[in-house]
């Protein structure tokens, strides 16, 4: 009985991995079952037994593939609780920059795809999976900025952080794309070290919250009504 359950663990796990696979390459709407199946090296009434339909493996797919992707690449990158708020925002920084640029993290991929072909199916899973993270950095800015902070000021702070983290996937996307067609793009940022980008993206950052919290203080910054 113990060696049938395992077994059956197995193959849902195989179904997964492959899953993760064929989503990230060929999106939602692309993919299909029997390419999982293929790629599992499984039959489709394993598909239909585990996850009964193709959107519950795609919901499952990418939580296992955030789930890989977060023990790679913890999210305090192993920085201590006490420590200073800014070692905490240079984990927090290091860490989001290392799950971009990391090839294996298969749920970017899949999330790429389903901004450009939305399906609505990972809305959930993504806000469950994703919400920890972002409280987790928002935190660590409302501390940086003081308690003179509004809302929208910390928003604005967010938005701007994760768009110098951001920018290290697009630029590593940019940089393949032309590499595949043979053409020399001159991209350069893509190949910087990550930590040294870490450490770029954070100085730059720390200096912005810094010129807002004494806007907040010398009272020239208001929080709108």
């Amino acid at each position: 009985m113990k060696t049938a359950k395992k077994r059956q663990n197995q193959t849902r796990d195989q179904l997964l991995e492959a899953a993760c696979l064929v989503f990230a390459e060929k999106g939602y709407r692309d993919a299909t079952i029997a390419d999982i199946c293929r790629q599992a090296g499984a039959n489709i009434a394993a598909v239909n037994y585990h996850f009964h339909d193709k959107e519950t493996i795609y919901a499952e797919a990418w939580r296992v593939g955030f789930h890989r992707s977060l023990k790679a690449h913890p999210a305090d990158s192993g920085v201590p609780a006490g420590a200073p708020p800014e070692q905490r925002f240079r984990g927090r920084i290091l860490a989001l920059i290392q799950r971009f640029a990391d090839p294996a993290s298969h749920e970017l991929e899949m999330i790429h795809k389903e901004m450009a072909n939305p399906t609505g199916l990972l809305a959930e899973v993504g806000r469950e999976c994703i919400r920890p993270i972002r409280q987790g950095l928002e935190a660590i800015v409302r501390e940086l900025l003081g308690p003179g902070a509004g809302n929208q000021q910390v928003l604005l702070c967010l938005v701007s952080i994760r768009a110098q983290c951001f920018d290290r996937i697009v630029r590593q996307r940019r940089r393949d794309t032309f590499t595949k067609a043979g053409t020399k793009n001159g991209v350069e940022a893509a190949r910087i070290p990550i930590e040294q980008i870490a450490d770029h993206v954070t100085r730059f950052s720390l200096a912005g919250i810094r010129d807002v919290r004494r806007q907040i203080e010398s009272g020239t910054i208001d929080e709108p009504e």
